[in-house]
């Protein structure tokens, strides 16, 4: 039988994520001897040795990850139990976890700052990465909602939409195309394309509409963010497929522009997604429903 305490296991958690028994104290907010005498009583109460020191480095041995593997499991089950008691208290407190991808960060800080001003006792952990970036919170139970353009198949999720997500094709503004109208979409055969990386929603829903019209996408560069795509266009290395809401201040003061496409812009949404089985807090219920009740 293992006698092993949460504290323990607290600080092993620490340490094994990040390979290092300072950053843990750190985080813990404990001294290094601390860190290490929790270890050490683990070690001892497991019968086995949960790390090894190779040069200036520590790794975890077989042992150590497989305890790692469920030390993660009791944390999370620990912080839900926490949320669940904050939820006792009502939206006056508690914390909101939420993940975006990046195409999402152009208006998702407006949307929080809109709740939080009739909630401003809650605090906000916001990530914002790539598609593949956010699927992984949510794969790890790390975030409580994520926003997304192109739910993911294979997760038991659920997904709802909130708001339309509207692919345009843009240019730099000297670009002879500017100056037409209702492009014919075969016309964009030999064009070269500044495009997202593979596995962005942009990406795969561009790729998507132009296949199903015949068009092979010529890719000039990958880019793996929005800012990248739009710089790379305005200084004329090709065309690109973007959502519109990202490229507003480009278009309003004319350094880029969208062209008038035959079937463009494909229209889209934003869903709020979650784990289909996640025990949503209050603050968390109440956000979605905030993102909802704007369709």
């Amino acid at each position: 039988m293992l006698h092993v305490t949460f504290r323990q296991l607290s600080v092993f958690e620490s340490v094994a994520r990040n390979l290092s028994f300072s950053r843990a104290a750190e985080e813990m907010h404990l001294t290094q001897p601390a860190v290490s005498m929790q270890i050490k009583q683990l070690e001892d109460n497991v019968g086995v040795a949960l790390f090894e020191q190779l040069g200036k480095k520590i790794y975890l041995t077989e042992a150590g990850r497989e305890l790692h593997h469920y030390s993660k499991a009791i944390s999370q089950q620990l912080k839900e139990a926490k949320s669940v008691l904050s939820e006792l208290k009502g939206l006056e407190r508690g914390k909101l976890n939420i993940s975006v991808v990046s195409t999402a960060n152009y208006f998702a800080p407006q949307l929080l700052a809109q709740f939080c001003t009739d909630h401003p006792q809650i605090k906000v952990s916001l990530k914002v990465g790539n598609r593949e970036a956010v699927l992984e919170n949510l794969e790890h139970n790390e975030v409580d909602l994520a926003i997304l353009g192109t739910p993911p198949e294979g997760m038991d999720i659920e997904a709802h939409p909130f708001m339309e997500n509207r692919l345009v094709i843009i240019a730099a503004s000297g670009n002879p195309l500017t100056l037409e109208k209702n492009i014919p979409i075969s016309r964009f055969a030999n064009e070269v394309f500044i495009m997202r990386e593979q596995g962005s929603g942009t990406r795969l829903a561009a790729e998507k509409y132009l296949s199903s019209h015949h068009i092979e996408v010529r890719t000039g560069m990958e880019m793996s963010t929005s800012e990248a795509v739009k710089q790379a266009v305005q200084a004329g290395m090709g065309l690109g497929i973007l959502s519109q809401d990202t490229i507003l201040l480009e278009v309003e003061t004319g350094r880029l522009k969208i062209l008038d496409v035959e079937g463009f812009p494909i229209i889209r949404h934003w869903y709020i997604v979650h784990r289909r089985q996640k025990r949503l807090s209050s603050v968390a219920e109440a956000f979605k429903s905030f993102l909802l009740a704007r369709k």
